[in-house]
C-alpha cells in the first residue's frame, strides 16, 4: 500500500511538471516562429535576415472595394451605389456574375508576378469588411469569399516574395463618412458599439487565420478614419479613435503575437495628434496619406516630426494619382526621409496615373450616362435604362480588358516610382 502511494505521488509530480512546461514550450515555439516576420527597430523595419526593410510598392485598389471614380463615375461613387446601378441596368443575376468575373480577373497571379518583376517589394490590399460577413456584397448574399481571395493572394505573393499589408478600407458602420468607406455619410463606427464589436471581431478572425503567415507584413486597421466633413463633431470623433485601435489590438494579440499593427491618423490619415500612447503594444507602426500637394520637405515635415517623437516607423500608405514628374519628386522625398511608400493604384481605367492602364471598352459612356443620370425613382430608372444587351456586352468587354495582357504598361510612371517596367 505504501509503495502504491509513493508511486501515485511520483506520477502526480511528473504530470504537474509536464503540464507546467507546456505553456513555456508553446511560447518558445511562437518566439522561434517570430524570427520569420518583419519586426520593428526604432523608426526602421527589419527583415528576417536582419537587414533594414524599406517599403516600396503599390495598392491593389478597386479589386475588393470598388470605387466609383475607378469606373469613371462621380455620383455613383461607392461599392453599394455601383452595385445598385448595375442591377437597375441589367438585373441581379447578370450583376452577380459580373462581380465574380471582376474579382477573378482584376488581380491574378500574372499581375503579382508582373508587380514583382518591376522591383516592388510589397503591396497593400484594401478590402471591404463585408467580405467576412454574410451581408450582401459583390454578387454574394452569404458565404462571402474574403478569406478565399486573400488566401490566393498570399499564395501568389509567397511565390513572388512580395509582402502584403491588409487594409480594412471599408469598416462596419463606416470609419470615414465619405464614399471611400461605402458608408452612409457619417463615421458611425466611432459612435456605434455594435459596429465596433463587429470591427474587432473581424480583425481577430483575420489575425487568427494568418498568425503564422510571414508574407503578411501587418494589419492596417482603418483606412483614413474620420473625414474633414464633420467639424462640429470632429473633437468628439477623434477621441474615439485611439481607444478603438486599442480594443482591436488587444483582440488581435489574443491570437497573433507576430504581426505588426498599423495605425492611421484621423482626417485622411493626416492628423497624428490623436495619439497619446505609442507604447501600448510593442509591434506598432503608423501610416500616413498625402495627395495633391507640393513635393517639398515642408509637405511632410509633420509626419517626420511625429515619427521622431515616437521613434517608431511611419510609412506613406497611399499617395500618387499624379503626373510622372510629381511621382518621381515625391519618391525622392520619401526615400530621403526614410518613409516607405505604397502608391495608389496599381490599375486604373483610361488613365496613365498608375502602373498599368485598363483600356476603356467601347460604349462605356452608355453606362456612365446611366450611372450619372436621374435614377432617384422607379419611373426615372425605367425611362433612362439603356439597352440591356448593349450594356451586358460592354460589361463583358470591360472584364476582358482587366486582364494584364490587355492592359498598357506605364513605363514612365513605374520608373518614377524608382522601379523598372
Amino acid at each position: 500500500m505504501q509503495k502504491q502511494i509513493h508511486l501515485s505521488i511520483w506520477v502526480l509530480f511528473l504530470t504537474t511538471i509536464l503540464f507546467s512546461c507546456q505553456p513555456v514550450q508553446q511560447k518558445a515555439e511562437q518566439e522561434a516562429d517570430a524570427t520569420q516576420f518583419i519586426t520593428i527597430d526604432g523608426p526602421d523595419l527589419i527583415a528576417p535576415n536582419g537587414e533594414k526593410f524599406f517599403i516600396q510598392g503599390i495598392n491593389l485598389g478597386n479589386w475588393l472595394n470598388p470605387e466609383g471614380y475607378m469606373f469613371k463615375f462621380q455620383k455613383t461613387s461607392s461599392a453599394r451605389l455601383i452595385d445598385e446601378m448595375f442591377r437597375e441596368a441589367v438585373g441581379p443575376d447578370f450583376t452577380n456574375q459580373f462581380w465574380k468575373q471582376f474579382k477573378d480577373n482584376y488581380i491574378t497571379r500574372e499581375d503579382i508576378r508582373y508587380i514583382k518583376s518591376t522591383g516592388v517589394n510589397s503591396i497593400r490590399l484594401p478590402f471591404h469588411y463585408k467580405l467576412f460577413t454574410d451581408e450582401d456584397y459583390m454578387g454574394l448574399y452569404s458565404n462571402q469569399d474574403g478569406f478565399a481571395r486573400i488566401d490566393s493572394l498570399v499564395e501568389w505573393c509567397r511565390e513572388s516574395e512580395l509582402y502584403i499589408i491588409l487594409d480594412m478600407h471599408d469598416a462596419p458602420g463606416g470609419q470615414t463618412g465619405a464614399n471611400i468607406d461605402d458608408s452612409y455619410g457619417y463615421p458611425w463606427l466611432m459612435v456605434s458599439e455594435e459596429s465596433q464589436e463587429l470591427f474587432v471581431d473581424i480583425w481577430r478572425k483575420i489575425a487568427d487565420r494568418y498568425k503564422n503567415e510571414p508574407m503578411i507584413l501587418g494589419y492596417d486597421l482603418l483606412n483614413e478614419p474620420i473625414a474633414t466633413y464633420f467639424p462640429e463633431d470632429e473633437a468628439m470623433l477623434n477621441k474615439q479613435l485611439e481607444p478603438l485601435y486599442m480594443k482591436a489590438v488587444k483582440a488581435i494579440r489574443e491570437v497573433d503575437i507576430n504581426h505588426i499593427v498599423l495605425l492611421g491618423g484621423a482626417q485622411w490619415n493626416g492628423n497624428f495628434t490623436v495619439f497619446t500612447d505609442s507604447k501600448f503594444d510593442d509591434k506598432i507602426m503608423y501610416t500616413c496619406h498625402r495627395y495633391w500637394c507640393d513635393t517639398l520637405q515642408a509637405n511632410i515635415q509633420d509626419f517626420v516630426d511625429f515619427r521622431n517623437s515616437v521613434n517608431l516607423p511611419i510609412y506613406m500608405g497611399e499617395t500618387g494619382e499624379n503626373t510622372d514628374e510629381w511621382i518621381a519628386a515625391w519618391t525622392r522625398l520619401m526615400i530621403r526621409n526614410n518613409i516607405g511608400y505604397h502608391y495608389w493604384p496599381y490599375k486604373k481605367m483610361g488613365s496613365p496615373r498608375c502602373m498599368v492602364t485598363i483600356p476603356t471598352p467601347e460604349n462605356w459612356d452608355v453606362i456612365v450616362d446611366f450611372a450619372e443620370g436621374p435614377r432617384d425613382t422607379y419611373e426615372a430608372v425605367r425611362a433612362n435604362r439603356p439597352d440591356q444587351e448593349l450594356v451586358k456586352k460592354v460589361m463583358i468587354n470591360y472584364i476582358s480588358n482587366l486582364k494584364l495582357s490587355k492592359c498598357e504598361v506605364n513605363g514612365g510612371y513605374i520608373r518614377a516610382m524608382a522601379m523598372e517596367p
